[in-house]
């Protein structure tokens, strides 16, 4: 194997490191292209472990490229959402339970919160295992520093993005295909039903789709909301997907790409609906 074929192996790890530290698949993809194209004015052609040395590269690609994607997002129009990603999974690149809750969007909003060393912290030492010596080589801290940045962004997603309640395929396919066929029946006696008391609707237009521009708190907010759309997109159908966070739907109409929906569960009820329809983070669906 030469030089290029051990780099280009690792491509699909670099991509689950940039997707989790940045939340855009195409902002992932730049990373990962600019990484590897570094290898060559680094004189890293001959390093016995090139992965070690390919994640402290893009790390800090990342690191840098977080600052102004957190500005960029200060004025976003409207509520901002990660990209979704269908038929994605890397469960086998590490520990599979972390690598999973780490793409789910509710872990994603909270990362979206700390600080760029905090969310680099976070996702290299708690997901993907780095000690915090190498780390502290990242971030340019202290080890000592660096475990205090990871404990803090520990201490948010697990306060605000606990773990889910465990639900099995068959119930999230039987409340999930409930809600899809009463919203297009405009059933809102059966929406009702299956809506939590403390239910959140979180959408993402980009400024380009007519979207909510905050959450959408409770059943009848939500209600409101849901009628509206199923009136907008009367006779869309809806594709099951596997999305990186969980199970999800990309809603069609006529062979075009409308959306991504994804679901949270907990005791047989929707707790969270998140929906993307901005029309650049659905590119790689279309």
């Amino acid at each position: 194997m030469d030089a290029g074929q051990r780099f280009e192996q690792h491509r699909r790890y670099l991509f689950a490191v940039a997707y989790r530290l940045l939340g855009s698949a195409a902002d992932a993809e730049d990373a990962v292209q600019e990484t590897l194209l570094r290898r060559y004015t680094s004189g890293a052609d001959d390093l016995e472990h090139p992965r070690a040395w390919l994640t402290t590269v893009i790390s800090r690609i990342c690191l840098d490229m977080l600052g102004s994607a957190r500005a960029r997002r200060e004025t976003y129009p409207g509520t901002w959402l990660p990209e979704p990603l269908a038929g994605y999974d890397d469960t086998d690149l590490g520990n599979e339970v972390a690598l999973r809750e780490s793409v789910r969007t509710a872990v994603l909003l909270v990362l979206e919160t700390l600080s760029p060393a905090e969310r680099v912290a976070f996702v290299l030492h708690d997901v993907f295992g780095m000690d915090f010596d190498r780390l502290a080589d990242v971030v340019g801290r202290t080890p000592a520093a660096c475990r205090q940045l990871a404990s803090r962004a520990r201490r948010r997603v697990r306060q605000e993005a606990p773990p889910r309640t465990p639900v099995t395929a068959d119930e999230h396919r039987r409340v999930t295909a409930a809600f899809l066929k009463a919203t297009a029946d405009g059933d809102l006696t059966d929406l009702l039903a299956l809506l939590d008391p403390r239910v959140v609707l979180r959408s993402d237009g980009g400024g380009e789709v007519l979207a909510a521009r905050r959450p959408v708190h409770g059943p009848q907010q939500v209600l409101t909301l849901l009628s509206g759309l199923g009136r907008r997109y009367a006779g869309a159908r809806a594709r099951p997907v596997r999305l990186a966070g969980g199970p999800g739907y990309v809603l069609e109409l006529g062979g075009t790409v409308l959306g991504v929906l994804a679901v949270d569960l907990a005791g047989g009820l929707i707790t969270d609906l998140y929906l993307v329809v901005d029309p650049a983070k659905l590119r790689r669906l279309a």
